[in-house]
């Protein structure tokens, strides 16, 4: 049974007041979260990244040995940095509220250019206190890429199940099963690009057994992807325990991707490492993001896609198979995330040790909400969270005052805060997490 709503025929006289109706209905008001939480941000720079801050010089080296030209190293007074960007954030905080009293909404480039002033104060604050107050600053975002790609690959496979209306929770599980899978038959095969292709395949049947259980079986989707998470970390303990252990030689002792330089252009400062200077997963992280954005936003596919994790019973009405689309896709998902999974034992570490994914799989999840299911929007916010956790490695090194416990909980704060709606209200796909039944 259907409901149809006709509009009415050209010419036909409408009731006074309907247009202004129908846009008052139409029309969302304008909160105060965003300015208050600006506002309040401000504030909290000011005092300590401003007033607090220390009479020091932080030094922020921009070039490194290896660069095609070299550039001079950043120098900022710490007390005097952080006054001006403090001062800069408040007058965006003072806009923000400025808007709201013209119930007009805060553009998006005002939060996020916040965010980014935010972080240099804090970054100009960290370093300025610090015994050496001298960091790298090429080395620190291109640390801050490579941590983030298996975030970046987790996100990716959390916006392919979500945007078909499939609630991803077993991420980590599927991270972690692209480890120990890329691991162990790399190993045995002395060969990095067959251990590649063999982590896909791990991620890919998770996610098999995740579609099959919450598609066909309509079991609650959220308890799936917990129990999968717990199944993987379970059996890859067990068979780390139990076989790589007993004959490290030939199980867990897998050769590395080595890094790829393009010439000339790897030199380039900055950007030269983290563009042209990456690993054969580095490369695929970047393919990946081009990829999934062009196919969900540029084509046909893409459209079917985001019509079944949007409104699943009418894509079926124009013949779309909506619970095939769903299987396939979270099989893909799956297989992003295996690639993204074979990181850590391929490139970053060569071995595999139990838990090696850490709970990133969680944090690629906020990741994926803090990007509102957008590839590159995901992208982003993986590159801000790997952007934390290298940071806070950097200054512990560097000695700075900052308890060190909060450094190392610095990228879980960051991961709370965007889940939390820091930069506004996320909104996922109207269907996600709702079994489809046909008929």
């Amino acid at each position: 049974m259907s409901t149809t709503v006709s509009s009415p025929r050209p010419g036909t006289p409408q009731p006074a007041g309907a247009d202004a109706g129908a846009a008052a209905l139409s029309a969302k008001p304008v909160g105060w979260k965003t300015p208050v939480l600006l506002a309040a941000f401000g504030l909290v720079a000011l005092v300590f990244f401003g007033f607090l801050a220390p009479d020091q010089t932080a030094s922020f080296g921009i070039s490194t040995g290896e660069d095609f030209f070299q550039l001079p190293a950043l120098a900022v007074n710490a007390f005097a940095g952080g006054m001006v960007l403090s001062v800069l954030m408040l007058g965006l905080a003072g806009y923000a509220v400025y808007l709201k009293t013209k119930d007009r909404p805060a553009p998006g480039w005002l939060p996020v250019t916040f965010i980014v002033l935010f972080v240099a104060a804090f970054l100009i604050w960290v370093v300025g206190g610090a015994r050496t107050p001298s960091i790298s600053l090429a080395g620190l975002i291109a640390g801050s890429v490579t941590l983030a790609v298996p975030l970046v690959f987790g996100s990716l496979s959390g916006v392919l199940c979500e945007r078909v209306g499939v609630v991803n929770i077993a991420i980590e599980g599927q991270l972690l099963g692209g480890a120990f899978t890329a691991a162990i038959v790399a190993s045995m095969t002395q060969n990095p690009f067959i251990g590649l292709l063999a982590a896909a395949v791990a991620g890919a049947l998770v996610s098999m057994v995740l579609a099959l259980f919450s598609i066909k079986y309509l079991v609650n989707q959220i308890i799936v992807g917990v129990v999968l998470n717990v199944l993987v970390s379970g059996v890859t303990g067990f068979l780390f325990s139990t076989v790589m252990q007993e004959d490290s030689e030939r199980f867990n002792s897998p050769p590395g991707l080595e890094a790829i330089e393009i010439p000339v252009l790897s030199s380039i400062p900055v950007i030269g490492p983290i563009l042209f200077r990456q690993s054969l997963v580095g490369y695929l992280m970047y393919i990946a993001v081009l990829v999934v954005w062009v196919g969900l936003f540029k084509t046909r596919w893409g459209l079917r896609v985001r019509a079944v994790g949007e409104h699943p019973q009418a894509a079926d009405t124009l013949g779309i198979n909506v619970n095939a689309t769903r299987f396939w896709n979270v099989t893909l998902g799956g297989a992003v995330a295996g690639i993204g999974g074979s990181f850590f034992t391929l490139v970053a570490i060569d071995s595999f040790t139990k838990e090696i994914s850490g709970g990133r799989g969680f944090i690629a999840l906020a990741a994926l909400i803090f990007g509102r299911w957008n590839p590159i929007g995901a992208f982003f916010a993986a590159l801000l969270f790997g952007f934390a956790d290298n940071l806070q490695s950097i200054v512990t090194i560097i000695g700075t005052p900052v308890p060190s416990q909060f450094m190392a909980m610095l990228p879980y704060l960051v991961t709370v805060l965007a889940v939390a709606g820091l930069v506004g209200k996320s909104r996922g796909p109207a269907a996600s997490g709702i079994p489809y039944v046909k008929g």
